[in-house]
């Protein structure tokens, strides 16, 4: 697992205990294990899954949707695919359940494992919910309640918004009775991201509302049977950082957990924006954490209850191993179709010819970082939001070249001879403004061997910019048939 290097220890209310574009976390125990998963749209393999024992040190186990029959590509568009999950272990299988916007006919899509480490089950699908965000929770008897934010087809033809619930089938994916609306929210903008939970004999419906952007908020309700009446928090919201300048932003999509010891935590997504307003976040949406205490029956966040130390992000990969390691995906397509292992090391790249970018992509985890591409033969390194919002260097017919996509408008930016072996190297740097109103995020650095060939605004590169749901990805691809990755290198800085 990723985290920018520090020797002290920080607070998981201002640092990510996952940083880097993982959001809409959701978290499950079994026993002294605790299982987090997440979103990941269009890339694939989909739905990162990490492992703890103490709540803020995670390893990436595994992808839990590893396979195209779990996760059709679809239209393949940015911030298309997978979207707000939820982890739940019931009766020893684990089970994860999301929506595949890319897939519109699908509904829901759930898969399950007795080991989450290990092979994922194929899909079992619930078209007739028709919406995001899907939960699963079971009552004392095993009745299986689906929840989900969005609209259901009744058996009269009638459609509605909100927040549905259906008792579920999990063998079939069909409904045992007519699914039913159980909460519209406490009165914001789009309450989605349901999880229900029972605790201490009442059944909580724990909801995003606001948008996932600065109105960010977590809510919560009560009843007594899961399908309702909910009774409202007087407290609602019971999390959320707008109009405030809390350095963390965007707040919301929580996931309650008990703990091993009987206390209670959150996960919760939130951004870390930067420059002159309305600041600019680059990295996604990324996983925090928080204390939960009770009081009077509703959930309290105590967001400075956990501080760790964080371990570092920096890696090295010279791709020896028999298998591309887990942080490695592919927007629209699959690595395996688009880069080969070569014995020895390194990797033969190619074009997939599958309409996607062609691109094997990392994560950034950081807010300041470098790292290196060095090719043989040709190949091409660029850091990306999304396919119209990119900076990246080409490495063809004996020279390298810097480009940037911002929209519609693409630019050369200047090139350098090269013979043997290009170091592409990409950095994320100090902004380096002529006026406070071009106070951005970060600067990009574009630069071939130590030559800067551009230094770009990091603006562009923003979800504020480029708008969707995705962070900044580290991407090589080939450009040509004679590409070869020799190395690839990140650091924090």
């Amino acid at each position: 697992m990723s985290r920018p290097t520090t020797s002290e220890a920080v607070s998981a209310a201002v640092h990510p205990i996952v940083p880097g574009f993982h959001p809409d976390p959701s978290v499950c125990r079994v026993g002294d294990d605790y299982y987090l998963a997440h979103s990941s749209f269009e890339y694939f393999p989909g739905a990162p899954l990490f492992h703890s024992r103490d709540l803020v040190s995670w390893r990436r186990i595994g992808n839990i949707l590893d396979r195209r029959g779990q996760f059709l590509r679809g239209d393949g568009r940015p911030s298309g695919g997978v979207y707000g999950p939820t982890l739940r272990h019931h009766d020893g299988r684990f089970y994860y359940v999301t929506t595949n916007v890319g897939d519109p006919g699908s509904g829901q899509t759930i898969v399950s494992a007795e080991d989450p480490a290990g092979d994922w089950s194929d899909p079992i699908l619930v078209p007739r919910a028709v919406g995001i965000d899907p939960d699963l929770a079971w009552d004392e008897d095993g009745t299986c309640y689906l929840t989900w934010a969005g609209t259901v087809a009744t058996d009269d033809g009638d459609t509605g918004n909100g927040v549905w619930q259906g008792r579920l089938d999990l063998k079939t994916g069909d409904f045992e009775a007519p699914p039913y609306l159980v909460w519209q929210g406490s009165g914001l903008a789009h309450p989605e991201a349901p999880h229900q939970y029972r605790i201490g004999g009442r059944w909580y419906l724990l909801l995003a509302e606001g948008g996932t952007e600065r109105g960010h908020s977590v809510t919560i309700a009560r009843a007594d049977r899961p399908e309702g009446p909910y009774e409202a928090c007087p407290h609602n919201p019971v999390l959320t950082h707008r109009s405030t300048p809390h350095p963390v932003q965007n707040t919301g999509h929580a996931d309650l957990v008990e703990t091993a010891s009987g206390e209670w935590a959150a996960v919760y997504l939130g951004v870390r924006p930067g420059g002159f307003t309305p600041s600019f976040h680059v990295l996604g949406r990324e996983t925090f954490l928080a204390g939960v205490d009770w009081v009077d029956g509703w959930p309290v966040f105590v967001e400075d209850r956990y501080t760790f130390t964080p371990d570092p992000t920096g890696f090295e990969d010279d791709f020896t191993g028999a298998a591309l390691d887990l942080r490695w995906v592919s927007p629209a397509s699959e690595p395996e179709r688009l880069a080969t292992p070569r014995p020895g090391g390194g990797l033969d790249l190619r074009d997939p010819g599958d309409r996607s970018p062609g691109l094997l992509c990392a994560r950034v985890t950081d807010l300041r970082w470098e790292a290196e591409a060095v090719f043989a033969g040709s190949g091409r390194f660029e850091v990306r939001i999304d396919d119209r919002h990119r900076y990246g260097l080409v490495f063809a017919g004996g020279e390298v070249r810097a480009e940037a996509r911002i929209g519609g408008v693409r630019a050369e930016l200047g090139s350098v001879a090269a013979a043997g072996d290009a170091v592409l190297r990409i950095a994320a740097v100090e902004c380096d403004a002529e006026t406070m109103t071009a106070y951005g995020p970060d600067d990009i650095v574009l630069s071939v061997d130590g030559a800067e060939l551009a230094r770009l605004d990091g603006r562009y590169l923003s979800t504020e910019v480029a708008t969707g749901f995705t962070g900044r990805m580290l991407g090589v691809g080939a450009a040509g048939d004679d590409s070869h990755l020799r190395r690839f290198a990140y650091r924090p800085v």
